[in-house]
């Protein structure tokens, strides 16, 4: 199961409350794998769980041709507000979504594989992004790390807050965290100020599951994959036992 019931409180938020993320640095992360385990860049890049499309935008404002994936219709959206000139969204499932063909590379991000509750589910996933892929085309995602559960999420609470011009926007953030089945359920309140001064309140609950990288090792070589590499940086940095997220590449292993 989806670890996410659905986005309509916070898809009209969502930028607004993960304004500190660097999607430039992200791309560019991105871009420097493509150079580093492609004999050449993609032309054509499927964007998995694309939300708003920040990152579809910043890698089509690159050059590339662009597919969102997104199974929440609230967030495409805001993503097809936000401008789709060059690129293709669908509403489809992760698990199970269809293309017209196949691409050069899949980029899945902010950590969306660990929404995917079951392995089953997972392997779902990145079989279906094995089956989409060219011949040697890469696979490059994230996930929250083990650590990331046990000592930053864990059974903590944070406010969020922004402002801007439209209004002010609060939210409440109370995690649960389960060690034994790896889960982590995120309760949010959300207060956005109205036009009239007055806060408009509404709640969302979103769940994510926790994988340890032999797992991750795993599902992506029974889905025909090739393991490239899990680094804890833009840096490809060597990962140990205190990184946050891990940033995964796979190469698609196919017989011609």
């Amino acid at each position: 199961m989806s670890g996410c019931e659905g986005y309509e409180s916070i898809a009209r938020v969502y930028d607004k409350l993960n304004a500190e993320i660097d999607y430039s640095a992200w791309a560019t992360f991105i871009e420097n794998c493509f150079d580093k385990f492609l004999s050449e860049r993609p032309s054509l890049v499927l964007d998995l769980a694309s939300g708003t499309g920040r990152m579809t935008r910043e890698l089509r404002a690159r050059g590339y041709d662009m597919i969102g994936v997104d199974g929440s219709a609230e967030m495409l959206s805001e993503a097809l507000e936000k401008g789709s000139e060059g690129i293709l969204y669908l509403l489809q499932d992760m698990r199970e979504f269809e293309l017209y063909g196949t691409v050069g590379a899949t980029v899945c991000c902010l950590d969306s594989i660990n929404y995917l509750l079951d392995e089953d589910d997972v392997l779902s996933c990145f079989k279906c992004v094995h089956n989409y892929l060219d011949p040697d085309g890469v696979f490059i995602f994230d996930v929250n790390s083990p650590y990331k559960f046990e000592n930053i999420y864990g059974n903590e609470a944070y406010i969020l807050e922004d402002e801007d011009e439209s209004g002010a926007i609060y939210c409440g953030w109370q995690n649960e965290y389960d060690e034994e089945s790896g889960i982590c359920d995120f309760y949010l309140t959300l207060f956005e100020e109205d036009d009239d001064g007055a806060y408009v309140r509404s709640d969302e609950h979103q769940r994510e599951r926790c994988y340890s990288s032999d797992t991750l090792k795993r599902l992506l070589a029974d889905s025909g994959f090739e393991l490239l590499g899990i680094f804890a940086d833009f840096n490809f940095r060597e990962i140990n036992g205190t990184d946050d997220r891990w940033y995964i590449v796979a190469r698609a292993k196919k017989d011609i």
